[in-house]
């Protein structure tokens, strides 16, 4: 019996770029084996296998576009293997099949310039990556490297691995490409692009050292935190908040709410309050069109905030927070960060934020400035709140503070909008009854 394996939900993401095939015609596959590797501007996703089986036939090849519900895989799964059987060799058809699908892919897909046959001049036969390609060689290498790969066009099968346990790493791509075409060819890139290159530096001849691969989850977040840096002229307004009674509330209502296992940080009190001010300041979560002419207004309130997980940094997004209670965005809060810690966060999870809140409070700090996401204008960041002695016209008193970060896009929001968003905000955090005015 044969199965068409489909794309998943990819969270209303389109042509989403396939970086990686990890099966081949002929392969038989477990469940929740990985199948296809696809990259979207905001993370890596890996597809795995459904059923067992033997790969009949690849309708992608790395370097495709897809999109939900196309059919990428036919199995056969009446090939599986009977339990404590010898595995047996593929059947006559899908060799036959594989054999087929190799030859289309070389007529699709022709061998990669820097992977000719013939030796260049002025690089001797020893040199790292020099030779033919060798179809039988495993390559061993993540989606960003073979995404790099894919660009300059550089067959890996001939590209010399330095990572551990044999990976090959962005450096070895890009020494390979060097080798080839010489080390012009690095500077008229990087003069391409007008930022210069950070100058190539030998480390270990200063001590021991050892290369890590970051993870799919840290390139996204490189690549999009390069691009926000590149791109957005941002500002940040600070600003002090006194929580004294809001805390003293907090606390309360904790032993209201303990009896139902809900425990009230502050965060969601923080959340409510912007979606407030979001509603009296509208352009703060707004999007500049993509030709920087106009600005796009959002009739809703979708905030995004930052979760830490040990894998690295992820943004789960909470829908129309202006429309709940505390207590609904606090459960919804813990729930989206338990998937996010797991890694069982969706891509639509993600998306359609229009504000982003970043809380180290619970680390400690005193300030900091973040980032700001495109097409996002706007983020807050909070600090650890601390004591502080504050004037009440007679004497000073001990009176709890947040420190407030309030980083924006130049474009969109002035400095005096920004001052009245945050001086707002800090009014609603220190009376709540302005939340419900």
């Amino acid at each position: 019996m044969t199965t068409e394996f489909r794309i998943p939900d990819l969270g209303g993401a389109s042509d989403v770029d396939v970086i990686e095939v990890a099966v081949v015609a002929g392969d038989q596959v477990e469940p929740e084996q990985t199948l296809l590797v696809l990259e979207t501007d905001k993370a890596s996703m890996e597809i795995p296998a459904e059923a067992a089986g033997t790969v009949l036939e690849l309708k992608v090849a790395a370097g495709d576009k897809v999109n939900e519900g196309d059919v990428f895989m036919v199995l056969d799964v009446a090939s599986v293997n009977q339990e404590n059987e010898e595995p047996s060799a593929p059947s006559a058809a899908a060799s036959e099949i594989q054999q087929d699908n190799a030859t289309a892919a070389t007529a699709e897909h022709p061998p990669a310039l820097v992977a000719e046959k013939q030796p260049e001049p002025g690089i001797p036969e020893n040199q790292p990556g020099h030779g033919a390609p060798s179809a039988s060689r495993k390559v061993h290498a993540g989606p960003a490297v073979r995404k790099l790969a894919r660009e300059l066009g550089v067959d890996l099968t001939q590209v010399t691995a330095s990572g551990r346990k044999q990976r090959i790493t962005k450096d070895d791509v890009q020494r390979f490409v060097k080798q080839r075409l010489g080390s012009g060819a690095a500077a008229v890139a990087a003069s391409a692009q007008g930022i210069p290159a950070v100058p190539e530096v030998d480390f270990s001849k200063f001590g021991p050292i050892r290369q890590e691969p970051l993870n799919n989850i840290k390139r996204a977040t490189a690549k999009a935190m390069t691009t926000a840096w590149l791109n957005v002229p941002q500002v940040t307004q600070f600003d002090l908040a006194d929580i004294t009674e809001l805390e003293s509330y907090r606390k309360q209502q904790n032993e209201v709410y303990k009896a139902r296992g809900i425990r009230f940080s502050i965060v969601p009190f923080v959340l409510k309050a912007i979606a407030r001010v979001m509603r009296e300041f509208p352009q703060f979560g707004a999007s500049l069109s993509a030709d920087g002419e106009s600005l796009i207004i959002k009739d809703y309130v979708h905030i995004g905030v930052a979760v830490d997980t040990p894998k690295g940094l992820l943004v789960p997004v909470i829908h129309n927070v202006d429309r709940l209670s505390v207590t609904e965005i606090t459960q919804l809060l813990n729930e989206k960060a338990q998937y996010a810690r797991e890694g069982k966060l969706t891509l639509r999870d993600m998306q359609g934020g229009c504000f982003s809140l970043s809380s180290l409070g619970g680390i400690g700090g005193t300030a900091f400035t973040p980032i700001v996401n495109p097409p996002e204008v706007a983020i807050l960041g909070l600090s650890k709140a601390e004591f502080r002695p504050q004037w009440n016209g007679q004497e000073f008193v001990p009176r709890l503070m947040l420190p407030l970060s309030l980083s924006y896009d130049h474009r969109v929001i002035d400095g005096a909008e920004a001052a009245r968003f945050s001086q707002r905000l800090v009014a609603c955090l220190q009376d709540l009854r302005n939340v419900l005015m």
